[in-house]
């Protein structure tokens, strides 16, 4: 079985050597047990020296595959950039700064040779600080409440995938791309386990408050029309309320006749309306959005360089 590694790479230079060492040596495990591998860096239009030792690690293994975008284009993009330049049997996805531990690979190979299609590790909150950890665990808690698929705490993108899965998640071209739900929601038979949570090995992750806060969004509006629904049930409401108010209203004048109309009233009625509004209009917003990137059709990414020379692989 050949076997690709595809590994996302954003500013990574002062890792990467360590993380191909890593790889290296599992490659070297399993090859006396019939599995080959080649390994897919994707440089993610990266500031630093992450292209120049990618091409240095491509001179010295002839396993190497990487793949340079124009420009940063996130890390959908440059997943979704790996997978298309893959020609393995399975895949496994991982990240570049060894917080996904390469030498779980030999574990997701025994899985995987038991039948199932998607084999997932999902990392423990050993050391996470309790708001975070209880931050994620309420956001997931809400998610799961409103999306079409089930998204677990702790899984992300570290799993390894069958050609078939591969090809099924590819077959789904939509632009904005939440791959932790698409992997979900393509099913297959699938297992999990367990590991303990790792840190970076070097540099400074790219996930900041405001990435992380989208991220999480995307996620919730990438699979269900939920909250449109719940805008025009929040609105119903909002009209019974005011029709009730209005009678009242019209009934205690003509049973006490007109008096002095409450300022705090009125001006809480409309503040509160124009924040529901305003809401509304958000998530109307987010969804119009989205369908304005995916109506235009342009690319996921654009390949400055590669060393992959079939030419249906440089097509984004």
């Amino acid at each position: 079985m050949l076997i690709s590694i595809v590994a996302p790479c954003y500013n990574e230079e002062d890792v990467l050597d360590r993380f191909h060492e890593e790889v290296q040596k599992v490659a070297e495990e399993l090859l006396p047990l019939g599995h080959d591998m080649e390994f897919v860096y994707v440089d993610d239009g990266s500031g630093d020296r992450t292209l120049t030792v990618l091409e240095r690690l491509a001179d010295l293994d002839a396993r190497v595959r990487y793949v340079s975008l124009s420009r940063n284009f996130g890390k959908e993009a440059a997943l979704l950039a790996g997978l298309r330049h893959t020609s393995g049997d399975s895949v496994v996805v991982m990240d570049a700064d060894l917080q996904h531990p390469p030498e779980l690979i030999k574990r997701m190979v025994d899985l995987h040779g038991q039948g199932h299609d998607q084999v997932i590790a999902k990392r423990t909150r050993t050391g996470d600080g309790m708001t975070r950890t209880l931050t994620a665990r309420l956001y997931y808690r809400l998610v799961n409440r409103l999306v079409d698929v089930e998204l677990v705490d702790g899984v992300g993108d570290f799993r390894m995938l069958s050609r078939r899965v591969v090809d099924a998640v590819l077959g789904l071209t939509e632009y904005n791309r939440f791959s932790k739900g698409l992997f979900a929601w393509v099913g297959f038979p699938s297992t999990t386990f367990e590991y303990e949570n790792a840190v970076r090995e070097a540099g400074r992750s790219s996930w900041t408050f405001r990435s992380l806060l989208n991220y999480g969004l995307d996620g919730l509006l990438s699979f269900n029309n939920r909250p449109l629904r719940a805008a025009l049930h929040l609105g119903t409401v909002l009209l019974t309320i005011a029709g009730l108010y209005t009678a009242w209203i019209v009934g205690a004048a003509l049973i006490n006749g007109v008096q002095t109309p409450g300022y705090v009233t009125i001006i809480t009625a409309v503040t509160g309306v124009a924040g529901v509004q305003m809401i509304m209009l958000g998530v109307i917003g987010e969804y119009t959005g989205r369908i304005y990137y995916e109506v235009k059709g342009r690319p996921h990414f654009l390949v400055k360089a590669t060393n992959v020379k079939r030419a249906k692989d440089l097509i984004p």
